[in-house]
């Protein structure tokens, strides 16, 4: 078994027989890499599921080799005393070996391919409500008060494009930079999403997911790009629970305590899902007699956000099983 931890330019290989007696500790350089691993034979290599870890995973499958990644959260715990490279290596190698070790699956290039749209739309998202409370706070400082949302955003477009009104042209010409970055960000945005709904419909697994209340064709096409296989997961409970969709618990003594919801998972897809759950459980407040009596039941005794937090973990269930 060979435990290795990557970096940019320099590597620490750990490797152990089958006895886990240490056989060497070496650094390599990036460029012979591959070199390094052609003249090893067959064997366990182990990593950490981190940046750039899918693409030597799957570099150094194709040359025979065994890869299997560890979250770093895992791997942690058999760090001895000092951090430096040649610990992580080891303690890679240490965790490898545990009988009941959880893995990551290794994504091949077209899931990450996929996962890039969601990345990108996440940025530009978050640039736009950047360029909107830039917007809006500036245009306090004026007079001109607008509620929140992106509803309310032509009225502070408007009040910068009003030529008649007290805004000072310096303060006028520097809004309308923003104002024209907002309108980009908005055209950018929506071609990143007509793009998702076009994979969410040439996929059978994004298709059937949009069935699922709450699903649609966003959501989906996340799930089928950013989650792991279907088959990583015994039941749907499990797939919520990676969601951190579950409650933190800290139970001792026989005594079980549990706090808020742990966030532990993938968080795009945690967030899409708690979206479409909002959007369930406003349509039940508005017609109880149609909405479901598991939520008529919950509502009627628990806090509208716990309420969807939990249609959210219900929602996901039924997605780790589709």
């Amino acid at each position: 078994m060979i435990g290795l931890d990557i970096a940019k330019n320099v590597f620490q290989a750990h490797g152990v027989d089958a006895l886990g007696r240490v056989v060497f500790r070496k650094k390599i350089a990036r460029r012979k890499l591959i070199e390094f691993f052609v003249t090893q034979p067959s064997c366990l290599v182990a990593l950490e599921a981190c940046g750039g870890a899918h693409h030597w995973g799957r570099e150094i499958r194709k040359l025979g080799h065994t890869v299997r990644l560890i979250p770093p959260a895992y791997v942690k715990p058999f760090v001895k005393r000092q951090k430096n490279d040649a610990a992580d290596a080891e303690a890679i190698c240490e965790a490898a070996q545990r009988p009941y070790m959880r893995f990551v699956a290794v994504k091949d290039e077209a899931q990450q391919a996929s996962s890039v749209v969601f990345r990108a739309r996440d940025l530009l998202v978050r640039q736009r409500t950047q360029c909107v409370n830039a917007l809006r706070g500036h245009l306090a400082e004026y007079g001109c008060i607008a509620p929140k949302g992106m509803t309310h955003v032509e009225t502070l477009i408007a009040f910068v494009k009003d030529r008649t009104n007290a805004l000072p042209n310096g303060a006028r010409l520097m809004l309308e930079v923003l104002i024209r970055s907002l309108a980009s960000l908005k055209e950018n945005i929506a071609v990143l999403d007509a793009e998702i709904v076009r994979r969410a419909k040439e996929d059978p697994v994004a298709r059937r997911l949009t069935t699922v209340p709450g699903v649609g064709p966003i959501t989906a096409a996340a799930i089928a790009a950013l989650a792991p296989q279907a088959e990583s997961f015994k039941r749907g409970r499990d797939f919520a629970a990676w969601l951190g969709l579950t409650p933190l618990q800290r139970s001792t003594g026989g005594k079980t305590r549990l706090g808020a919801t742990s966030k532990m998972g993938e968080r795009t897809i945690r967030r899409l899902l708690i979206i479409g759950a909002s959007a369930v459980v406003r349509q039940a407040c508005r017609r109880s007699a149609a909405s479901s009596p598991w939520l008529n039941r919950m509502l009627a005794r628990k806090p509208r956000m716990l309420v969807t937090v939990a249609a959210a973990n219900k929602t996901a269930r039924k997605s780790g099983r589709s």
